[in-house]
């Protein structure tokens, strides 16, 4: 079940694109994926109904397997797994549709929302750039632009939040 890119390629074992998304790599893995998921997905399924949702969570995960698709289909022995893709397509549609909503690093800072997302953004891609963590920033980071490009397709209108969040900045 894992995303193993050489397997899809060589074996067209295309089941791999989804079903990576829905195993882990320990229970904390899971826990965090799930406390993540349990927080904003209510609110995005308020928003665009479970058919929304889904397509947002598994559009998250399939999206997110882009970069490991193209860097990794010729090494035999990378693999990947987690629903990090589409949790972090959740939360940045989430973040898109309430910018100004309280978030809490750590439990304890709090940020708007939009802040979040900043960091989000920046610290995958830091992260990413760094390499050697054995965590697939790169699926985190393609899933939340999947979850923000599915709300900008969405919700246009929303664009004028953000215009006025923006121009008060």
């Amino acid at each position: 079940m894992v995303l193993s890119p050489w397997r899809v390629s060589q074996y067209r074992e295309y089941w791999r694109i989804l079903t990576h998304g829905f195993i882990h790599a320990d229970w904390t893995h899971l826990l965090v994926n799930m406390f993540v998921f349990v927080q904003f997905a209510p609110h995005v399924e308020g928003q665009w109904g479970p058919e929304g949702l889904l397509g947002i969570y598994l559009g998250g995960i399939l999206f997110a397997t882009l970069p490991a698709l193209r860097k990794h289909s010729r090494t035999h022995n990378y693999s990947s797994l987690g629903a990090s893709g589409g949790v972090a397509s959740i939360l940045l549609a989430y973040i898109f549709m309430e910018p100004l909503a309280q978030l809490y690093l750590f439990f304890v800072v709090p940020v708007p929302a939009w802040a979040a997302g900043i960091l989000f953004f920046l610290y995958e891609s830091k992260m990413q750039n760094r390499g050697r963590t054995n965590i697939a920033h790169d699926a985190h980071l393609y899933g939340a632009i999947w979850g923000l490009t599915f709300a900008i397709a969405t919700q246009p209108q929303w664009l004028s939040k953000w215009a006025s969040l923006i121009a008060d900045f």
